[in-house]
């Protein structure tokens, strides 16, 4: 059962997948539901969304309901554009810039949930191949990290290849979900 809901509402149905699939990924224990317009949300809505992620032109058109929500609204735009007193989330960003600001976000609201405690997961790449998880969610490229461990180039691409395949990673957004959700790095080191 999810530990609780997020509501993503935009009218744009390919954004809202995405964003609804990018927060089940990186926050699987959630249920994210979609609602194409503020009457969709208005009628489902009985507090129990812990966030709701909803598109500026949305919140420009009710924002007396969104700020009455405070924290909990978050909205969607393009670019850099602040909102006084509401935090907004740059939907123009690359896949590992989204990752790791979802994942502050998360974490700022829930701190306690970075301690993962799935000891087969935690115990799935050796400490060598977890070392070279967190060089390159740190940003590292794979010649940093064979200087910085000192060792070979070849060493590392195959420790790459080895922890992509572990776990079962599709990109680098993966490895950092991964460091970050075991607690291997903090959000703020990245």
């Amino acid at each position: 059962m999810p530990s609780f809901e997020l509501a993503v509402v935009d009218n744009n149905v390919l954004a809202a997948l995405g964003m609804q699939q990018l927060l089940k990924d990186l926050i699987p224990m959630t249920e994210v539901r979609l609602f194409s317009d503020f009457g969709q949300l208005e009628a489902a809505d009985e507090g129990q969304f812990a966030h709701y992620f909803v598109a500026s032109r949305i919140y420009f058109e009710h924002v007396g309901f969104f700020r009455r929500l405070g924290r909990r609204a978050i909205v969607l735009v393009n670019g850099d554009m602040q909102i006084a007193g509401m935090p907004t989330f740059n939907v123009c960003q690359s896949e590992t810039a989204l990752v790791k600001t979802i994942l502050g976000l998360y974490h700022r609201g829930h701190p306690q949930g970075h301690q993962h405690t799935d000891t087969d997961s935690a115990s799935l790449l050796s400490p060598r191949e977890i070392e070279v998880a967190i060089l390159l969610a740190k940003g590292l490229i794979n010649k940093e990290i064979a200087d910085r461990l000192n060792i070979g180039l070849t060493t590392v691409i195959t420790h790459r290849k080895n922890i992509m395949e572990k776990l079962r990673a599709r990109s680098l957004a993966d490895i950092i979900v991964y460091v970050i959700m075991n607690g291997l790095v903090d959000v703020g080191e990245l």
